[in-house]
């Protein structure tokens, strides 16, 4: 895909298998809902979850962004990063409510306000990218 094509892509809705790296070396991936902090791709969780303490150990993230029920439409981007914790407070409610947006549908004030309350005990994340690659088998039908 070009780089407009991915940025497209990743606009869209869908879910993202984030991957960490385990203590004991085995990959260990878990779906999320992202939003994004301007380009960088962002993720929410508790500082109790595996993902937040696999992080914390080693901050190196893959992300698959996929879809597709056949071969000949699979298309998906693959992230690869290092996760970074967002402290701002500001930066952290923009990146929930852009989570909450993109998959429940527009905020008003009040639903912003909900949001701010509900990520009290959650950490940001925001993605720093490394490397992406994509793929579009739709592309290879059209030749």
């Amino acid at each position: 895909m070009t780089e407009e094509e991915v940025a497209g892509f990743l606009a869209l809705r869908h879910t993202m298998s984030l991957a960490t790296n385990g203590a004991d070396g085995w990959p260990h991936v878990v779906a999320m809902w992202y939003g994004f902090l301007g380009n960088a791709p962002g993720f929410l969780t508790y500082r109790g979850a595996q993902k937040y303490r696999n992080i914390e150990r080693d901050p190196r993230v893959s992300c698959l962004v996929e879809d597709g029920d056949r071969y000949d439409n699979l298309r998906g981007v693959m992230l690869r990063g290092r996760a970074e914790v967002v402290e701002d407070e500001d930066e952290r409610v923009s990146l929930a409510t852009n989570i909450t947006s993109r998959y429940q549908g527009p905020l008003d004030q009040a639903g912003i306000e909900a949001v701010r309350v509900s990520i009290a005990k959650r950490v940001a994340f925001r993605v720093r990218l490394e490397d992406v690659a994509s793929w579009d088998h739709r592309k290879l039908v059209a030749r």
